[in-house]
């Protein structure tokens, strides 16, 4: 490899650190939500970057970052899903 993949794994990790502080100071549970979601790509995104520069073998990273993928595409269908039976009328209310 190129030797870079260790300082964008390094950046990426700073870029999670900011997105840490977000959540916690998050006005908003969509907020806290988009930070969750960059969670989990920037942290697909060090998984498969730490794979490719050690030396070893990188099947066992690289299905953890499928996993966690998987995990943050899941999180966010069940979010959306709830947050638009929060926006809609209840059917069957008082006529």
């Amino acid at each position: 490899m190129t030797g870079l993949e260790l300082p964008i794994a390094l950046f990426l990790l700073a870029n999670l650190a900011a997105s840490l502080w977000r959540v916690l100071r998050g006005p908003g549970d969509a907020n806290r939500l988009l930070a969750a979601l960059l969670f989990g790509s920037t942290g697909v995104g060090v998984l498969v970057l730490l794979a490719f520069a050690g030396e070893r073998a990188v099947t066992p990273l690289l299905d953890v970052a499928l996993t966690l993928a998987l995990l943050a595409a899941i999180t966010a269908i069940a979010f959306a899903q709830r947050a638009w039976r929060r926006a809609t009328p209840a059917e069957g209310g008082d006529d």
